[in-house]
């Protein structure tokens, strides 16, 4: 079809010469050459020396006398006429002679530093010449070489050739080896010699030619170990903890920024596993035995942030929860033990809770697991004495909400509160709590000692959304007692029947108590004044005049008074107790008394009337003169009132010691508590039992500490299952005395 073209081209052109007239078609044929060309004698060899001088010339650094043009011709022509593997491989034979000639010279330097400086040059040169030879020979590179899969580009080709070279000298492969690791150790020792452009350069040479795994990274990561393992044990001996966590975070970066910039991607995570090993899990022991405490005391938030950040980094976050766990129990444990300073017990539990809460928060990422550990390592702490801390957090709650505490406003005594309820999560025995807490809670609002009826409601508030209903129903009843006993009193006070019957200079307030909602006080018998009888009675027919069928107990030890008294010099009010009160009415008909006319004439028993003698004489408003003057109120005193007694105040309040907490008063509440409790395991062993029908002491004791939610010895749980026996409830297997069966 070719020819074809050609021939009508000619036949138009013969055409339009001859003026246009058309001829028959002429044919032209393009014939062979008869003698086929030949190439000029010699043009492969000379060829070839050309570019062999050029190769050479480019290898010895020495002007090329030829261009890089007429070089290219050369290389491309010998290439076109069927000649690319001869210069492919003379190629390859001049390349390997020229390294083995560089190569064989290095092997003579003796000291490693020379040696891998002039490798490094040497490499350089090398590249640079490979590049040079490569765009000469380009044409074959890209037609000949690319052809055949089997062979290397003129570049890789170079880099073989290296690589084979230097993997032929065994002496060459160590000094290489052991001279770059030398080099990294002496950088890591603060050597400022060292040239990291050869370190760099040759580490990357060793990637380029695939001997970096072979011949450089298991020698380097084995001097890693040992430079670290050695530093460690060192530095931990020498350095605080802190100055030791910032030196490890420093030789992680340090280490770090070694594998950005020249060590090979795949030897970060080994080598950054050996300095954390070395350097961290290997004594993190001794870091926090160290350094935790020091740490959490001193609430040094950025430490304990880097020492979370460095465990977390190692996998031994549980390392520093069992920390965290074993400094509470012994900080917490430490306030709970110490009875020199009960009353601060629950303030500090509360700043160390606050305190821990603000490290989880801001060092620890508020992990849940530290949480629980907290958690665990309190309540283990709080209750290491079963009764105590619930005692005490009933107490501290109670000097909040008194009238004259030193607390802040609304705000302040909320957060306190929210404080408090934390603490009181802990604590087991919360029915110890709850006693406590109703006892101190009737005080606050019988005697009017309570800050704010808000802050009380609000108070048993939260105990109710943490308890539920059933552990606030009894306080709850003692706030609707108090209001029922002011719409009561209300009535009494409008009545006017009733306030004919009453003497106009005195007034009286009664508080009407249901007995399920309150503490048990134990009846205290005293011969009351007669208006106080009379006021007594009238009340009486009023109430049961509205509440038929109900009975009335006066709590004497509970009555509170005020007396107008004149003394020479000034008269005075006293707020006294009703104890208190009925001493000193003695004093109107005389005024000196003994101790056995007084006895006599009250009724109070002895106890309880030293108690409020001794307030009368001994405290700081003594209205009554003792004699002998001793610290001791015995039946032989005698007590004459003090008639010049003075104060700058109009009112005055005589401590009420009979009301003041005492060790008895506070083994009476305990014993209600455990009392109360008896019925509760009474109740679970039956339920138990009624379920499985028969089980072993062990199974049954350890079903009982699973269920109930307070503390309590074996040997009173064994005493409640012998009850249970007596009352016919359980009985013992006839032929294991350990088995216990249930009696429907």
């Amino acid at each position: 079809r070719g020819h074809r073209s050609i021939e009508e081209g000619v036949w138009a052109m013969a055409a339009s010469r001859s003026g246009g007239a058309v001829g028959p078609a002429k044919k032209l044929k393009i014939k062979p050459l008869k003698i086929k060309p030949k190439l000029p004698a010699n043009f492969v060899e000379e060829t070839w020396s050309k570019l062999q001088k050029a190769i050479q010339a480019v290898f010895s650094e020495e002007n090329v006398a030829y261009s890089f043009e007429d070089l290219y011709r050369a290389a491309e022509d010998l290439c076109l006429h069927k000649k690319a593997e001869f210069v492919y491989e003379n190629l390859v034979h001049e390349c390997e002679s020229q390294v083995t000639t560089v190569l064989g010279k290095l092997t003579q330097q003796k000291q490693s530093t020379t040696f891998l400086s002039e490798l490094e040059k040497e490499w350089q040169t090398h590249c640079n010449q490979l590049l040079t030879i490569r765009s000469i020979f380009l044409y074959l590179d890209r037609t000949f070489v690319l052809q055949n899969s089997q062979l290397k580009s003129i570049f890789d080709m170079g880099l073989q050739l290296f690589r084979k070279q230097i993997e032929s000298s065994p002496a060459t492969e160590r000094t290489l080896s052991s001279g770059l690791v030398e080099m990294v150790t002496q950088e890591r020792r603060g050597d400022t010699q060292v040239d990291r452009k050869v370190l760099k350069s040759l580490v990357k040479m060793l990637l380029l030619l695939g001997l970096y795994s072979k011949h450089f990274e298991r020698d380097f990561l084995q001097e890693t170990q040992r430079f670290y393992q050695t530093e460690g044990q060192e530095k931990m001996a020498e350095l605080e903890v802190l100055d030791y966590l910032v030196h490890c975070e420093r030789r992680l970066r340090e280490e770090e920024e070694k594998c950005s910039e020249y060590l090979d991607a795949f030897t970060f995570q080994p080598l950054t596993k050996i300095v954390e090993e070395c350097l961290l899990k290997k004594h993190l022991h001794t870091i926090l035995e160290k350094g935790f405490g020091p740490f959490m005391s001193d609430l040094k938030f950025q430490d304990l942030k880097r020492l979370y950040t460095l465990c977390d980094r190692v996998g031994s976050l549980d390392l520093l929860r069992v920390a965290l766990s074993n400094y509470v129990k012994q900080k917490a444990g430490d306030f709970v033990t110490d009875n020199k300073n009960s009353g601060q017990m629950v303030q500090n539990l509360i700043d160390l809770k606050a305190n821990i809460d603000k490290v989880l928060a801001d060092c620890f990422d508020n992990r849940e697991s530290f949480h629980g550990a907290l958690k665990e390592a309190f309540e283990y702490s709080i209750n290491l004495r079963q009764n105590r801390p619930a005692e005490l957090v009933a107490k501290y709650i109670d000097s909040k909400l008194r009238s004259g505490s030193k607390g802040g406003g609304d705000e302040e005594l909320e957060s306190t509160l929210d404080g408090v309820l934390v603490i009181f999560r802990y604590i087991s025995g919360k029915d110890v709590f709850e006693a406590f807490y109703k006892k101190d809670l009737a005080k606050r609002l019988l005697l009017g000692k309570s800050s704010s009826v808000d802050a009380e409601k609000n108070t048993i508030a939260k105990f109710k959304t943490e308890c539920g209903s059933q552990f606030t129903n009894k306080l709850e009843g003692m706030f609707k007692d108090i209001d029922i006993s002011r719409d009561i009193m209300t009535g009494f006070k409008n009545s006017a029947q009733v306030q004919s019957k009453l003497k106009k200079e005195m007034e009286l307030y009664v508080n009407v108590l249901t007995t399920g909602y309150w503490p048990t006080y134990p009846p205290i018998e005293a011969n009351l004044p007669q208006e106080l009888r009379e006021f007594q009675e009238v009340f009486k027919s009023y109430y049961l005049s509205k509440h038929s069928g109900r009975r009335l107990v006066w709590q004497n030890s509970l009555g509170q008074c005020v007396l107008k008294c004149k003394f020479n010099k000034a008269s005075k009010e006293l707020v006294v107790s009703l104890l208190q009160t009925v001493v000193l009415m003695l004093y109107n008909d005389a005024d000196k008394l003994t101790y056995e006319d007084i006895e006599k004439a009250t009724g109070i028993e002895p106890k309880e009337l030293k108690r409020t003698l001794q307030s009368l004489s001994l405290g700081k408003v003594r209205v009554l003169l003792k004699d002998p003057k001793t610290k001791e109120v015995n039946r032989t005193d005698t007590f004459t009132f003090h008639k010049d007694f003075k104060a700058p105040l109009y009112r005055l309040r005589i401590n009420q010691i009979q009301l003041k907490e005492t060790q008895e008063e506070n083994q009476n509440t305990t014993e209600r508590v455990f009392q109360d409790r008896q019925y509760q395991v009474d109740a679970a062993i039956v339920r138990i039992m009624k379920s499985r029908k028969m089980l072993s002491h062990t199974l049954l004791i350890s079903e009982l500490y699973s269920q109930l939610k307070f503390p309590i010895k074996p040997s009173d749980l064994k005493k409640r299952i012998e009850s249970l026996i007596d009352r016919e409830y359980l009985e013992r297997d006839e032929s294991n005395s350990n088995v216990f069966k249930y009696l429907a």
